[in-house]
């Protein structure tokens, strides 16, 4: 009987786990929690200096005193200081966010001594901008609950504590208790600030057990792409940090439905993790979500996609070309020869990587939408609502004409790549979806060597057009095949480990890496 692959529901205790959690935002939201902290303090420094600029305006001979230059141009630098604390300074986003939370009291100080620095009236006092800034703090930026209490109480009873220095200046000044009643809007503000805090960190809770799928706990989202997600996970019980991907229900549709989708999806995942070559992306798990979204686990990848890499950082020499087909054939041989056809072939889906010692390793990504290479029909390649599933400017012309599909659609589609990292620029051009399907039936393409910034030797412009032949049979009959043909294109100025080596060398060191490679290697992961 075919069984249902679901993940179960968090047990009690990691449902507890999650509400404890709660203390703490998820990294995403803590992120963009330090972005509006420092938005905030630069507005501030705006403020305080256009209020100085308007002294200086309105009051050029200082009518109203050198105190407000002063106290404007301290509370815009503390401002100034914040924020570059908060954006730079070495130290936990806890302690970045204390910082900002406790420089409310210094700049409620501040407004406060403006509020009362002159003789002001003793009975009733129009509203403070204390309580704004209490507010903006307690909303856009919030610490834990009861430091932002805490901070709020402190700053509210600067106004009144403003009003007892004035009484020290010899000013007329309302009793004690009647000042700070006179303020109580700001005690009001600081409670009520609270008020969104805890509605922050409760949701973060329940953010963090939405995101628990079985034995992984997603952390940041990565990316998002036609398809669905992909996260940042971690293991609860193992320390190791893994890509999830998450298909959502309506494409999930091209799998079939029900249990009978399920178990389609459960066959293919498992052929794709029987794969075992160290170019292709490995699956840790896979399974289906009680909402009916799918996900694979992976390995999370510390490199860059070869799409992003072009686009970049331009074309790449023939040489690496090859030393990049030869690793792609790696992997797509094995499947091949598995009798599996990856179907969606593209720059995006081939990532670069430092794996150990070894540099410009290659893997190949997205083996979701592999299928069996006796039921690989060009009709595989639409979803159930008649969506295209393939990359218009990599599918072979017999899945586009509706015929059946082979091994030598993924050679053709090889052949597209090569091109692209050639030229930096599809076979048929980037002129939208129905001309590159129109090309990719009727046209011949333009040999690589025409358009490449960099010479193309004869024989590399050969394999990339042989891999592009309209007639299946006219082409490399596999993946092996055409690495077999790669090899015998080798001249002795083909890139390898060594001039790899030299580049991360020389990027460590500071000097000026060779054309081609990329000036930053970014932690990356799964593309859509």
């Amino acid at each position: 009987m075919e069984r249902q692959v679901v993940i179960a529901r968090p047990s009690s205790s990691a449902s507890a786990g999650a509400r404890g959690d709660s203390a703490t935002l998820p990294a995403d939201l803590r992120a963009e929690q330090l972005i509006r902290l420092e938005l905030l303090y630069v507005f501030g420094v705006a403020l305080w200096v256009l209020t100085l600029v308007m002294d200086a305006w309105f009051a050029p001979h200082g009518d109203r005193g050198p105190y407000r230059s002063i106290i404007g141009g301290v509370a815009a630098a503390l401002a100034a200081a914040t924020a570059l604390v908060v954006r730079h300074a070495p130290v936990s986003h806890g302690s970045k966010v204390d910082v900002g939370t406790v420089a409310m009291v210094p700049h409620a100080l501040a407004i406060a001594l403006l509020n009362s620095w002159v003789a002001q009236p003793t009975d009733v006092r129009p509203l403070s901008q204390v309580t704004v800034l209490i507010l903006f703090v307690g909303m856009l930026a919030p610490a834990r609950p009861w430091k932002v209490l805490a901070c709020g109480l402190v700053a509210a009873a600067m106004d009144p504590l403003a009003v007892w220095v004035a009484h020290l200046r010899g000013l007329p000044t309302p009793p004690p208790l009647r000042a700070v009643l006179m303020f109580y809007e700001n005690f009001v503000c600081a409670i009520l600030a609270v008020v969104p805090v805890r509605v922050v960190y409760q949701l973060a809770g329940r953010i963090r057990q939405a995101r628990a799928l079985g034995s992984y706990h997603l952390v940041e989202r990565l990316g998002q792409g036609g398809m669905g997600e992909v996260w940042r996970a971690r293991h609860r019980l193992l320390a190791r940090d893994a890509a999830i991907k998450l298909i959502r229900p309506e494409f999930a549709a091209a799998f079939g439905s029900g249990r009978s989708a399920a178990a389609r999806f459960e066959r293919e995942a498992q052929a794709t993790a029987s794969l075992s070559s160290p170019h292709t992306i490995r699956l840790y798990d896979f399974g289906l979500t009680d909402d009916g979204t799918f996900y694979y686990v992976m390995e999370l990848l510390d490199g860059r996609d070869l799409e992003s890499l072009v686009a970049e950082f331009g074309p790449l020499p023939p040489a690496r070309v090859l030393h990049l087909l030869r690793q792609m054939c790696g992997s797509l041989g094995e499947a091949h020869a598995a009798g599996l056809i990856h179907r969606d072939v593209k720059p995006a889906n081939v990532y670069v990587c430092r794996l150990g010692l070894e540099y410009d390793f290659v893997k190949v990504l997205d083996f979701g939408l592999v299928r069996h290479e006796d039921r690989a029909r060009a009709g595989t390649m639409m979803t159930h609502a008649g969506a295209v599933v393939g990359t218009p400017a990599y599918m072979a012309p017999e899945a586009i004409a509706g015929h059946d599909v082979d091994r030598r659609a993924d050679v053709y589609a090889l052949g597209c790549v090569a091109y692209y990292l050639l030229t930096g620029q599809p076979v048929f051009g980037d002129h939208g979806a129905a001309r590159q399907l129109a090309g990719h039936l009727q046209e011949r393409p333009v040999p690589p060597s025409l358009r490449a910034p960099c010479p193309v030797p004869r024989a590399m412009d050969d394999l990339v057009m042989a891999c592009l032949q309209k007639d299946p049979r006219d082409r490399p009959q596999s993946a092996d095949v055409l690495a077999e043909m790669a090899e015998r294109v080798l001249t002795r100025d083909t890139w390898d480990a060594r001039a790899a080596r030299h580049w991360w060398q020389a990027r460590e060191s500071a000097a000026a890496p060779p054309a081609g490679w990329p000036l930053r290697h970014d932690l990356t992961t799964v593309a859509m």
